[in-house]
């Protein structure tokens, strides 16, 4: 017997979000469309301070309970048209829930189409697995290219902060989940031509049938993350963090907070920012290294607590300076 309700609109966990460009150059949310469990919230658009002056809208990613259940899938798709600008947050850490078999996994698969010159800033709170939790996630991001004979002339920008904690200290639990995997990637698409990839970067934390050995693994940690950037409008923001990681006291080196040498009074303002900022990573046991592969600038940091790396990537940003210019103050509202 046929029902006679009708079939739902979307599959469960699934949503879409489409930034368009209207005529004769206004950013509009042309479609924000979700499902249980995946929800989503998008204020008014913001206007940065700089100029030329952007608009740049804004989607909270939230999930019905504040997190995912065993077994729980959400699929996001993502479209930035020519020239807008996104900033996605989330309203507290996305918790992942005890999980009864290492054979019921939770998932969360985005994919992200940026056109020309379109700039997406993704910076949540970080991801909290529960004990027992099993989760695995996969982020997409396809960037649209104009190529010419002297290769890469144009694409799309990305800031995209991915980190996870070691669940509920205050619980006793300290990286006591089943598994926990996260994979980035970047491709590069041409308009007429073939989808080449530019960066992957995967994190698979899984205990293996054996209590502590993740927490054996992160050696103090109690959280940790990846930060990818990508493009002209992050470019300065790439920089900013190889030049500091360039500057780093090395072992036998001279330490920036020791005073100053030959009789040197004056430093300037940037030194005495570095010198302030070395001091709190050394009391929030903050470790941190930088790369640079293709274009992308990838950055590895590690914290004892969460509001220990939170700290530091709002200071870098800060003082940076270029992600509050280009797309307002509300992107950095996880990091407070």
């Amino acid at each position: 017997m046929s029902s006679t309700f009708a079939s739902p609109p979307s599959t469960p966990g699934n949503g879409i979000i489409h930034l368009a460009l209207l005529p004769p150059n206004t950013p509009r949310l042309k479609t924000v469309k979700y499902q249980y469990p995946l929800k989503l919230i998008s204020p008014g658009p913001l206007r940065t301070a700089d100029e030329p002056y952007h608009s740049v809208h804004t989607v909270y990613l939230l999930t019905y309970g504040g997190g995912l259940v065993a077994g729980d899938t959400i699929d996001l798709h993502i479209i930035l048209e020519q020239a807008t600008r996104l900033v996605l947050l989330t309203q507290g850490s996305t918790k992942l829930f005890k999980s009864p078999s290492r054979d019921i996994i939770s998932k969360q698969n985005t994919v992200v189409d940026l056109a020309l010159g379109s700039a997406l800033c993704f910076l949540p709170d970080p991801i909290q697995p529960f004990e027992k939790a099993c989760f695995e996630q996969r982020q997409i991001y396809n960037l649209a290219v104009d190529e010419d004979a002297e290769g890469v002339s144009g694409t799309g920008s990305l800031c995209v902060l991915d980190w996870v904690c070691n669940g509920r200290p205050a619980n006793g639990e300290n990286w006591s989940f089943l598994r926990y995997g996260s994979k980035n990637e970047i491709y590069l698409c041409p308009v007429n031509g073939k989808r080449r990839l530019l960066l992957r970067d995967s994190l698979l934390l899984d205990d293996e049938g054996a209590d502590g050995s993740v927490v054996t693994r992160m050696d103090g940690l109690g959280v940790y993350g990846t930060l990818i950037l990508y493009g002209s409008v992050f470019r300065s923001l790439g920089q900013f963090f190889m030049d500091e990681f360039s500057v780093m006291p090395r072992i036998g080196g001279r330490k920036w907070d020791s005073g100053s040498e030959d009789g040197e009074e004056d430093v300037d303002e940037a030194a005495m920012k570095r010198a302030v900022r070395q001091r709190q990573e050394l009391a929030d046991g903050l470790l941190w290294s930088v790369a640079s592969v293709r274009g992308c600038v990838v950055v590895k940091f590690g914290a004892k607590e969460v509001e220990g790396g939170r700290k530091w990537l709002r200071t870098m940003l800060i003082d940076e300076g270029s992600v509050w210019r280009e797309l307002g103050e509300r992107a950095l509202l996880c990091l407070r």
